[in-house]
């Protein structure tokens, strides 16, 4: 498995890239194909979780209960590796910052308040 696993390298090499477009999270009973502003989908028992650009949402009615920041986490960490989410939120419920996490195979992405971003990145990149 490719990626990082030390903790202590990922934390000393990490970058906190923001999106340009915010999102909300929303929720569809029937499917929702990935396309133009729908950046994921998970399917869930009760229905499919959307993550999706504000402008995509407001374009299909959809309604919009949070406003979000993605930011991506820049670093290669392995998807065995052990503790870097749980340092991410930490760092963040320290500062009263809510997090939802999304893990891809190369990067971690964090959904945070579109207000408090930069307060988020802040944060985060203070743990290098």
């Amino acid at each position: 498995m490719t990626g990082e696993t030390d903790l202590a390298k990922m934390l000393a090499s990490l970058r906190v890239l923001r999106r340009d477009d915010p999102v909300t999270v929303v929720t569809s009973p029937t499917p929702v194909e990935l396309g133009p502003g729908i950046e994921a989908v998970i399917a869930e028992g009760e229905g499919q979780t959307v993550v999706v650009s504000l402008a995509e949402a407001e374009r299909r009615n959809w309604p919009i209960e949070f406003r979000a920041a993605w930011l991506t986490v820049d670093v290669h960490s392995s998807l065995d590796a052990v503790g870097l989410t749980a340092a991410l939120s930490s760092v963040l419920a320290d500062c009263g910052i809510p997090c939802n996490v999304l893990a891809g195979y190369y990067h971690d992405h964090l959904l945070v308040p579109l207000e408090r971003a930069d307060e988020a990145i802040e944060a985060i990149e203070a743990l290098r």
